[in-house]
């Protein structure tokens, strides 16, 4: 039998070599969901094993790092760190959950966020063509401010540029407000193109969503909520 090692010769190791560094976005959902907490012992086996071993064989600049260990863990600081992981693993999970989700399911999610947030909305029927795929307005007619205009697109892997910007905001009057939703981000050039444009408009990207969902979810519509179930965890507060 191999050598049971205790807790205390674990912590005791002075370096931890780490071979290759990869980005998490670059990993599919399934990889994803079957990590551990970034500061937990644990295999990663099958199929997860040998995507996680090309992307790192395959990656442009692998990094070698180390960094020391302490042999003592302050207990409050070992439960900071869990609370850290516990939170950032959430966010995480909801954000995988509405990247699963259908074209369609995110556009009816943002209109339910601003629904929960007090405006009344118009969503256009699939298929339809006309440039907002979501319209929003305190009386659901327009004839109050603030109008909005909202695009949606639900492209995990595809960043939205300065054209699509542009192409937006083309027909929309001064006073009209915009959200341009991306699930995939935003360049560089559109976020510089949503800046100095003469019409308001927001740029929400998914963790924009993951944030306003979880803010406003107690207001939701029950059928909205069915689309990302969220359960409330209670930790100890510091």
């Amino acid at each position: 039998m191999g050598k049971e090692w205790s807790l205390h010769e674990l912590l005791g190791c002075s370096d931890v070599e780490w071979k290759h560094t990869i980005v998490r976005s670059t990993l599919s959902i399934d990889a994803r969901n079957s990590l551990g907490a970034i500061q937990t012992l644990f295999q990663v086996k099958g199929k997860v094993a040998s995507e996680i071993l090309t992307k790192a064989t395959t990656a442009q600049q692998p990094q070698v790092i180390q960094i020391s260990v302490p042999s003592f863990i302050d207990p409050a600081e070992a439960e900071r760190q869990v609370q850290a992981e516990l939170l950032e693993k959430a966010e995480l999970s909801i954000e995988d959950r509405i990247v699963r989700l259908e074209w369609d399911q995110v556009q009816e999610l943002v209109a339910g966020i601003l629904r929960a947030m007090g405006y009344r909305t118009t969503v256009s029927p699939r298929g339809s063509d006309r440039g907002v795929d979501i319209f929003a307005s305190p009386d659901g007619l327009g004839l109050e401010e603030p109008r909005i205009f909202v695009e949606v697109k639900h492209r995990p892997n595809t960043t939205m540029g300065s054209t699509d910007i542009r192409s937006f905001l083309g027909g929309r009057s001064a006073n009209d407000k915009c959200l341009y939703v991306s699930t995939g981000g935003f360049t560089k050039e559109s976020r510089y193109e949503a800046d100095r444009a003469n019409i308001a408009i927001r740029l929400l990207g998914l963790v924009d969503i993951r944030k306003l969902l979880v803010d406003y979810y107690d207001k939701l519509d029950e059928e909205i909520k069915s689309l990302v179930p969220l359960r409330r965890v209670y930790i100890l507060a510091d």
